[in-house]
């Protein structure tokens, strides 16, 4: 792959964990750098961590995991997306949001990552170096998610109600968009 392509595909797989972290930022009280990067860290390791998982999935069994990734996404993504919507419907407009807990990130990472394990499945039949690939979507990931944390921050509490039940309701979409596509394939 040629370092444009690598870079296309890069963005490309981040640009759903830029959309939830928009809405996770602008539903916090307050954003700080270092939480805007250790969302970022966590988006970013665990893109990073999946096209691998694929790659050498795909190398032993690519039939299993493309039959399922889809589904767990689907699941993943429709529960985080659905507890997001749920949160920005029971507070109040001026009410501070609730914390956010380490393994609802963790949970919504791997719920928009799974798309970079199946693209790690197709690129195990490719002579290519998945390390460099991996690290490429890894960092694109981290820029991507840190930024959206500090863009949703920007958002305030004014938006944020809104924001997170439009994240919610973008992740849900997202899962159910990944499920039709496997499913039509």
């Amino acid at each position: 792959m040629t370092p444009i392509a690598i870079m296309i595909l890069a963005v490309s797989m981040s640009v759903d964990a830029f959309a939830a972290s928009i809405g996770r930022g602008a539903a916090a009280e307050r954003t700080h750098w270092g939480d805007a990067m250790r969302a970022g860290a966590v988006f970013g390791v665990i893109e990073a961590s999946t096209p691998v998982i694929g790659w050498g999935a795909g190398t032993m069994a690519a039939g299993f995991v493309t039959a399922v990734d889809h589904w767990i996404a689907f699941v993943l993504l429709g529960l985080v997306g659905g507890r997001m919507l749920l949160e920005a419907m029971r507070r109040q407009e001026d009410e501070a949001p609730s914390g956010r807990s380490f393994w609802v990130l963790v949970a919504t990472a791997v719920g928009t990552s799974l798309d970079a394990m199946a693209v790690g499945v197709s690129l195990a039949f490719l002579e290519i170096n998945i390390w460099v690939i991996a690290a490429a979507i890894g960092f694109a990931t981290f820029c991507m998610a840190t930024g959206g944390m500090l863009a949703g921050r920007l958002l305030g509490r004014r938006f944020g109600r809104w924001a997170e039940g439009l994240g919610g309701a973008a992740l849900i979409l997202l899962g159910s968009s990944i499920l039709y596509e496997h499913l039509l394939a």
